[in-house]
């Protein structure tokens, strides 16, 4: 069995581009950036910043252009993919490495933003920025006090 499978969390380095492929079908590409921070050899603390290519199809490359923007961060689920083509002006060969991505969510919003979307309410009466937190805490849900017995259970 093999395996091809890629996880980045990260900052888009730029704003989507969203194009249409001949067929009809959206496609949309981005940059996003990974840091890691290790120590080297000194025990002095080294940061590392990664640049990747995203791209997607369909209706994901639709809702990334219209939410996504450049320096908003990004959870990407997706597969690396290396496409080559000959370049018609040199007549070199030129390769790209990607991240097709098959899933995203969106990362945290910073207070005062105002961007207005929120990816855990998909409503459109969420998308007007007046949004209430129904969900409960812990603290307020309410458990039965009695046992549960097993006989109860139907299975």
């Amino acid at each position: 069995m093999y395996l091809n499978k890629a996880f980045l969390y990260g900052n888009l380095t730029r704003d989507p581009e969203l194009k249409a492929l001949p067929g009809g079908t959206q496609v949309v590409s981005f940059g996003l950036a990974t840091n890691r921070t290790f120590k080297d050899k000194n025990g002095a603390k080294q940061e590392q910043t990664e640049y990747h290519n995203i791209v997607a199809f369909g209706r994901p490359a639709e809702v990334m252009a219209q939410y996504l923007k450049k320096g908003k961060p990004v959870f990407i689920e997706g597969r690396i993919q290396t496409r080559s083509w000959d370049d018609k002006a040199t007549g070199e060969k030129k390769y790209r490495t990607e991240i097709v991505a098959d899933n995203f969510q969106f990362g945290p919003q910073a207070p005062g933003t105002g961007s207005g979307f929120t990816p855990s309410a998909p409503s459109a009466s969420s998308a007007s920025g007046a949004q209430k937190d129904e969900s409960p805490s812990l603290d307020t849900i309410n458990y039965p006090e009695e046992d549960i017995n097993p006989e109860d259970i139907p299975f």
